[in-house]
């Protein structure tokens, strides 16, 4: 099954800056070959379930490995199986009403 998430991982003990720690992150789901759009505050992704949610996981051992002894994650997700839907799909649905308002 296809799922969309939008994950934001914040490591906790390491400073206020975590950058290093989302970059790792990104580097995980793009090893993982999913489609991702990094953005201000977290990261969509797409791609079939179990690869996305092992990601995640290994996102999580990774941070902890990197040295954060805590981490709280905001995730979102959906998944719908009446019909093929990307990320860009459902953007360009918004900005095409936009456009004919």
């Amino acid at each position: 099954m296809k799922v969309i998430a939008d994950l934001c991982v914040v490591p906790m003990g390491v400073g206020v800056s975590v950058s290093k720690y989302v970059t790792a992150c990104e580097k995980v789901l793009k090893a993982a070959g999913l489609e991702t759009k990094l953005h201000a505050y977290g990261t969509n992704i797409e791609g079939e379930w179990d690869v996305v949610f092992a990601a995640i996981r290994r996102c999580h051992e990774v941070v902890h490995e990197m040295g954060a002894p805590r981490i709280t994650t905001t995730l979102k997700f959906g998944t719908r199986i009446d019909r093929t839907q990307t990320m860009d799909d459902k953007v360009s649905s918004v900005q095409n009403q936009l456009e004919t308002e």
